[in-house]
């Protein structure tokens, strides 16, 4: 029987792992990466019209959202980027548009500041290190994801899709039971729909 303990090691080497692995990509293919992302939309999520969509700004070698975010703000959606409050609560959502100015939160995150309203978000964009076809991804540690998905499906429907750069996918995620399965992963080669 796998035990905790093995379960947290497991995810710690991975860590290592796939941090390596994103760092070595070149900045071609991050820049490319971030553009394909933009070409390719979230026509294959179907939201709706004005649905509210939360992305990230991209810190270290995670895959740049940007200039999809300002695409899909172009065409109307509210944008959110999320905030850290506090050590075991989940993320909350601010409104950003690209004109936000942004200060230093938690973790040197870049966030809109508290003028910002809240938004509850419908997409919910999320970085990550690993992922695997069953929709498990592999993040930081400190379970923001986990408990803001746990919360946002507990009180309706929210599309979770993973971002990532292919080279990012492997066979299995070590998981535990509160870790939240994602709905899509979309990566520069176009979105993977994750079936459950």
């Amino acid at each position: 029987m796998t035990t905790q303990i093995s379960i947290d090691a497991a995810k710690r080497a991975m860590r290592t792992d796939m941090d390596r692995v994103r760092s070595a990509l070149s900045a071609a293919r991050c820049e490319t990466g971030a553009g394909m992302l933009k070409e390719t939309g979230l026509s294959f999520a179907a939201p709706s019209s004005r649905a509210i969509i939360s992305g990230y700004a991209a810190i270290g070698t995670e895959l740049n959202l940007w200039p999809l975010l300002e695409m899909l703000a172009a065409s109307g959606h509210p944008i959110a980027l999320p905030v850290t409050v506090g050590k075991g609560a989940p993320l909350i959502f601010r409104t950003w548009k690209p004109e936000t100015p942004l200060k230093t939160g938690a973790f040197c995150v870049p966030v809109p500041d508290e003028n910002s309203p809240e938004l509850e978000p419908e997409i919910l964009l999320v970085p990550l290190l690993a992922f695997d076809k069953k929709g498990f991804r592999l993040g930081y540690g400190a379970g923001f994801y986990d408990r803001t998905l746990a919360r946002l499906r507990a009180h309706g429907s929210v599309t979770a899709i993973g971002i990532a750069f292919d080279e990012q996918q492997v066979e299995a995620v070590p998981h535990d039971a509160y870790d939240e399965a994602l709905d899509w992963m979309l990566t520069p080669s176009g979105p993977i729909k994750i079936e459950r």
